[in-house]
């Protein structure tokens, strides 16, 4: 039997026998609640759904379980703004295959800045592209990850990549997503980016408040919401302003 090298990470599962209340964050979230087993693509896994459905917070678990800051960076990356992170990662248990990556990283969209000043502060900007992150645009620090930091032969986290990516850099980043998944990466990413979550043959989980559900690109609500806009802008507009 031929071993396959992917995926690093296989799954989580959850044990909630000892969760203090359901009525507490973030395990009154219905798709945290619901959490049973979640099966990682050996490329890419996207986490969707709309704001406040628990996408970051599952995540930010999954990072804290393989050791990374919870406000991203690698797994060296030692400095914390402050401790808002949820109790999640106590409850999940994570299956990793034989094979261990021989890179990884947190991207944190909300947190970048704090990591971008801790890289000023250790000095350490190699992976960077000899440039502080502070000294570069949003989109471009976020870019200057994708195409300096990470390697390839790679497991990589990102919650919300997006957020500083005009749509030409999102298919750019598309683009370089790809090229580390062709040296033996992988991806799981939150997002809300119909252009990133087009990647073919990706696995897609909707969060809502029915639970966990697996999907299509197209029978997404991101999909479906930017292709009706696109397609009949000035009628969304009237419905959207006058009414």
């Amino acid at each position: 039997m031929i071993l396959s090298e992917k995926p690093y990470l296989v799954k989580i599962t959850s044990n909630f026998d000892e969760v203090p209340s359901f009525k507490e964050y973030p395990y009154n979230l219905p798709a945290v609640r619901h959490l049973e087993t979640l099966d990682f693509h050996p490329d890419v896994t996207f986490l969707v759904g709309e704001n406040g459905c628990g996408k970051s917070t599952i995540i930010e678990a999954i990072a804290q379980l393989l050791g990374f800051n919870p406000e991203g960076g690698n797994k060296n990356t030692q400095f914390s703004s402050r401790d808002t992170h949820s109790s999640l990662h106590r409850y999940l248990k994570v299956t990793k295959s034989f094979m261990k990556p021989k890179d990884s990283y947190f991207l944190r969209a909300e947190s970048f800045y704090n990591l971008a000043s801790y890289m000023d502060d250790v000095g350490y900007l190699g992976g960077y592209g000899d440039k502080s992150l502070h000294q570069q645009s949003h989109g471009e620090s976020f870019m200057s990850v994708l195409s300096n930091k990470l390697r390839g032969q790679g497991l990589y986290l990102m919650d919300e990549p997006e957020a500083a990516l005009s749509p030409m850099r999102q298919m750019s980043a598309l683009s370089l997503i790809h090229q580390l998944i062709q040296k033996k990466s992988q991806f799981i990413i939150a997002t809300h980016s119909p252009i990133l979550m087009a990647y073919p043959s990706a696995k897609i989980y909707c969060l809502s408040n029915s639970g966990i559900e697996e999907t299509e690109y197209k029978q997404t609500e991101h999909y479906q919401i930017t292709k009706n806009f696109l397609n009949s802008p000035e009628r969304m507009i009237d419905i959207l302003c006058n009414e």
